[in-house]
């Protein structure tokens, strides 16, 4: 045989990419290789001469050379890509730091010129190899991170602070802002579909027998909001009243357990039992709209608009109510649930008090589709949970912020900001937050304390039907019920009545120009 000089072809180090997922392929391509002579090997073609044979051999041993070359060579032509998960583990060993992440995660994803991503500082390294796949990394404590998918809702906090403070520069005084709430507030029915609202069904609402508890009652209702489609709640109502009746709108939020969960319940009995109706209702495809729908529904941006108008479609019947004091309507929903108030006190000028719980932040515009799933915060060139916050000016309202969430900097820049829009009405005072440094996301006891207080200075209610002696409020006498005992379509749902509108799909037929599939 002939001497076979070596190559003058040096390989750079830092050129040569050999992980396991390109030598996978690699080997997946000599397979074919092999498969294809050993099929020729074995053909019925006795007259093959050993020739042949070699020459196919030589052929499969050049390929295979010659895909291992293609598969390590970094350069331009395959644009310099590795796999994921190999730059994740040298991105761990050069900066000394751990990345979580699980298999499904990396699976099939590349990183097109790799090697040079990298910087000076871990962070700035992974935003380079992650943004161009719509991924990040949340920072869990120094050095520790895990790999999340792209959260478009959840801002860097100084980004959040700088748009605000951008949309603070189209208004300085009572007027400009009124023409900008008259700008948004419109676009906000179109983004969701509502700039004209569905034909309301004429049906009655659903209401089952009354329960009768110390100093306040239950009754669960549905109400209609579209041909087969049902809202459902409880009311909690005072026994002894004299007059109209302070409504307060008591959305649930994304906690398990739905409105039925023990702190959803005392809420709503201590501000019956102060004086105020409280109608508890569950979120489109949550609690017993699942009946209905999903719970994976409850994810798609189309869940916006039917919660949305199911707030509305509450209004309309509480407002028609001879007993409902309309001057005294207000909203108040922890969580997802706060970002339902927002908007609710935003499109619709009934509601006349609103405390958003554990939910208004300029940098995160809401986890879930039900709070940010249409294209909500594109009105009036743009805006934020905290402009839309705003437009309850110079209504009453008070945010409830704690330290372990996005509310954690309500008091730092988001709160001074709506002191200045209430300021424009001569009413700074009006708005007010209550900020739980040592609390967590939740609408534990200090939370409802907040509201309780913020109630009864608003509407005037009765503080000392719900305090002790010691003038500390006394949540000890409300009943909790359980669970089935709120349901308006019975324990197994055998009540839901017949015309009910059942599966996602035929949902989306009762909104033709919705896009969303």
């Amino acid at each position: 045989m002939r001497n076979i000089k070596k190559s003058s072809f040096r390989a750079d180090p830092i050129a040569i990419g050999c992980n396991v997922a390109e030598n996978h392929v690699v080997l997946s391509e000599a397979k074919s290789v092999i498969d294809l002579s050993i099929s020729l090997r074995y053909s019925r073609d006795d007259g093959r001469s050993i020739s042949n044979r070699m020459s196919l051999m030589a052929l499969l041993f050049f390929t295979i050379i010659s895909l291992s070359t293609f598969a390590q060579i970094q350069n331009t032509d395959n644009l310099y890509k590795k796999p994921l998960v190999d730059v994740l583990k040298e991105i761990q060993t050069r900066f000394k730091v751990q990345i979580k992440y699980s298999e499904p995660q990396v699976k099939d994803k590349w990183v097109n010129y790799a090697e040079w991503r990298f910087r000076a500082n871990v962070d700035e390294t992974l935003a380079n190899v992650l943004s161009p796949l719509d991924m990040k990394v949340n920072k869990e404590k120094p050095g520790v991170y895990k790999l999340k998918e792209y959260e478009y809702y959840r801002w860097e906090v100084q980004d959040g602070w700088d748009y605000l403070d951008s949309l603070a520069t189209k208004y300085h005084d009572k007027a400009s802002w009124e023409k900008r709430k008259a700008q948004i507030k419109p676009e906000l029915y179109q983004a969701l579909l509502l700039s004209q609202l569905p034909a309301k069904p004429n049906s009655k609402p659903i209401i089952t027998a009354k329960r009768i508890f110390d100093g306040y009652s239950v009754e669960n209702i549905a109400l209609e909001i579209l041909p087969g489609v049902w809202i459902n709640g409880s009311l909690y109502k005072p026994l002894n009243f004299k007059g109209k009746i302070p409504l307060v709108l008591s959305p649930d939020g994304h906690w398990e357990k739905q409105r039925f969960r023990p702190d959803c319940q005392i809420r709503c009995a201590m501000i019956a039992r102060m004086g105020a109706m409280a109608f508890s209702y569950d979120l489109f495809a949550w609690g017993e709209s699942m009946l209905q729908f999903k719970y994976e529904d409850h994810r798609r941006s189309l869940a916006q608009t039917v919660q949305t108008l199911g707030g509305i479609r509450i209004l309309d019947y509480f407002s028609a109510l001879k007993e409902t004091d309309t001057a005294r309507i207000g909203i108040s929903g922890g969580s997802g649930a706060g970002s339902h108030s927002i908007l609710m006190t935003a499109m619709d000028d009934r509601i006349k008090l609103s405390a958003p719980v554990v939910a208004m932040s300029s940098y995160f515009y809401g986890g879930c589709p039900c709070e940010s799933g249409m294209p909500i915060h594109q009105c009036g060139g743009g805006t934020d949970n905290v402009e839309l916050a705003a437009m309850a000016a110079p209504r009453p309202q008070l945010l409830v912020s704690d330290g372990s969430d996005w509310t954690a900097h309500t008091p730092e820049h988001d709160f001074p900001y709506l002191q200045k829009i209430y300021s424009y009405y001569g009413v700074k005072d009006k708005v007010e937050n209550v900020h739980l440094p040592d609390e967590k996301h939740d609408f534990g006891i200090n939370k409802r304390i907040a509201l309780y207080d913020f109630l009864i200075k608003n509407f005037k209610l009765n503080g000392t039907a719900v305090k002790d002696k010691a003038g500390k409020y006394d949540e000890s006498k409300v009943t909790i019920e359980k669970e089935n005992a709120l349901y308006v379509f019975g324990d197994k749902g055998e009540k839901l009545p017949k015309n009910a509108v059942m599966g996602f799909e035929n949902l989306e037929k009762l909104f033709p120009l919705n896009t969303d599939k």
